[in-house]
This record gives structure tokens, C-alpha cells and sequence, in this order.
């Protein structure tokens, strides 16, 4: 653990880093989720980056441990990357303004770190929906069991940042988020950082929770989102692979909401019905943007 010993001289701060557009209501619950870390206060520091949201809230109060940025360019990787270049910290941690932190969060994220003994790793944490209360309806079952499957993610070479800790060392390597993008640029810089040899593991215990989406327009929205990062950046051939993938009938989701055992039978088919609604909506989408619409923010 020697290597680890001298990282943690070096690791005075953590810098948390969240883009908010609009979602200034969000923010004084994920202070408050913030200020119950068993981590130190004075070992972290909060950077809210501003994405040109319409409005700022003029009685804003921040802890002394924040910082309100501001980034005029367009998209949550942007700010991201206003947010990397101004942080103080040598690890970084990226999460969202609607994601709650369990009070542990840090403190386990920097256990899984030392874990691992080295600084050439990317740290992915897990990430719980909830549903609004118990009577979850059919949309917050679908986000429930479809979601945010981090640890699924992490199998296949990325993680999200809704939950993700990044040494400093490693954006040295690496570089900035694809700015560009409006989604899915937490998967390619992953994916960029494993071209590199570094390597991404999944943290349990380093929980976040995030509430489920409870409309079809969440939902909707939401895969609108992610087919537009997937087909307005990166090479075009990747590009032509998540057209042509767009048209192939979700099988994978279906097979795994059919076995989920925590879902009645009903549930179930629901899920999948939904699922394929919503597989026409990405149908739809691919052809907007082949078309040469701009993709959704």
C-alpha cells in the first residue's frame, strides 16, 4: 500500500463536480446530502457550474466547502470540463444535482481507490433508483429495472457520472470530456482512458440514488437524448453502429426485465411493451437526425 500512502499525501481535496441547467431547485437537497459526509469538510470542495441555465436563484446560499462557475457553452460536458479545469482536487468526482449521496459516499469511493493501489483507474460508483414513494407506477418500474445498471456498465468498459471518481492523473492522460457531445460522452472518455490502459472498476459502496422518471416524457426524452450523443460525435463508423443497433429489436432489455424477479408477471410484460414504445421513439429519432435535425439537450 505504499503507492497509496503517497497518493493520499497528495489528495488534500476531492473536488465534487455537478452541471446544473435549470435544476437550481435541486441543489439545496444535494448540499444537504452533502454536509452528512463522514468525510472530512475541509478534504472536499463542491463546484456548481452554471450551463447557462434561464435563471440563477438570486438568494442562492452556498456552504464554504462550494463554489458557483459559470460555462456559456452548451451541454453538461462542458461544464464539466469548466468545472475539471477550475478544481482544486486530485481526484475528481462527478455526479448530478438530482442524485442524492449516501453520507459514506466519498469516504468508500476513496476506499475503493486505495483498493486498488494505483492512480491509473476510473472508479464507478453505484447508483440506486428510487421511486417517489411505494406505489411506484409503470415508468418508475421501467427506470427501476432498466435504468442506470452502473455495474452492467462497468462490464462493458464505461461508467456514468452520475456516479464516477476520477484521479486527477488520470484527465492528465487522458484529457477533457468531448464537449460536443450532449450525451454519452461519460462512455467515450471511459472508453478513451481503457485505449490508454486505464482501467475502470465498480464500487458498491459508494452509493448514490437518483429518483426513478415517472412519465413516458422523461422517458422519451431521455432516449432522445442519448441516440444524439450517440450519433452527432465520435468516429463514423461508431456512428453508423448505433444507427444500424437502433433498428434491431430491443432483445437484451426485454430478456432481462422478463427475468427479473422482483417483478410480478404483469409488471413484466408491461416493461416490455414500454420498452418497445420506446424503441420506436429511437427509430424515430435516428431518422430526425439523419435528416440533419440537432439532437436534444
Amino acid at each position: 500500500m505504499q503507492e497509496f500512502s503517497k497518493i493520499q499525501e497528495l489528495y488534500l481535496k476531492l473536488s465534487i463536480i455537478v452541471p446544473i441547467y435549470n435544476h437550481w431547485h435541486l441543489v439545496p437537497n444535494l448540499i444537504s446530502h452533502l454536509k452528512l459526509q463522514t468525510l472530512k469538510k475541509d478534504d472536499y470542495e463542491l463546484l456548481l457550474i452554471d450551463n447557462a441555465s434561464e435563471k440563477v436563484p438570486d438568494t442562492l446560499s452556498l456552504p464554504e466547502f462550494a463554489k458557483l462557475l459559470h460555462c456559456k457553452t452548451p451541454g453538461s460536458y462542458a461544464a464539466r470540463n469548466a468545472g475539471i479545469e477550475k478544481a482544486l482536487g486530485k481526484i475528481l468526482v462527478f455526479t448530478d444535482a438530482d442524485c442524492r449521496p449516501h453520507p459514506d459516499w466519498l469516504t468508500q469511493g476513496l476506499r475503493c481507490l486505495q483498493e486498488v493501489n494505483t492512480t491509473k483507474v476510473i472508479i464507478a460508483g453505484a447508483i440506486q433508483i428510487i421511486p417517489a414513494n411505494d406505489h411506484a407506477n409503470i415508468y418508475e418500474l421501467y427506470d427501476m429495472t432498466l435504468g442506470m445498471p452502473q455495474e452492467r456498465y462497468v462490464l462493458r468498459g464505461y461508467g456514468i457520472t452520475a456516479n464516477l471518481f476520477v484521479p486527477r492523473a488520470v484527465v492528465d492522460k487522458v484529457g477533457l470530456f468531448d464537449q460536443k457531445r450532449f450525451s454519452g460522452g461519460d462512455a467515450d472518455y471511459c472508453r478513451r482512458a481503457g485505449q490508454l490502459g486505464i482501467a475502470i472498476r465498480y464500487c458498491a459502496k459508494a452509493l448514490v440514488t437518483h429518483p426513478a422518471r415517472n412519465s413516458w416524457h422523461a422517458l422519451a426524452n431521455k432516449v432522445r437524448r442519448v441516440k444524439g450523443g450517440q450519433l452527432t460525435a465520435g468516429t463514423n463508423s461508431r456512428k453508423m453502429l448505433f444507427a444500424v443497433r437502433a433498428f434491431l429489436p430491443p432483445i437484451h432489455a426485454w430478456r432481462h426485465t422478463l427475468v427479473e424477479k422482483r417483478l410480478a408477471s404483469r409488471q413484466r410484460v408491461a416493461i416490455c411493451m414500454l420498452q418497445t414504445k420506446l424503441w420506436l421513439v429511437e427509430m424515430h429519432e435516428v431518422i430526425r437526425l439523419m435528416c440533419g435535425r440537432p439532437p436534444m439537450r
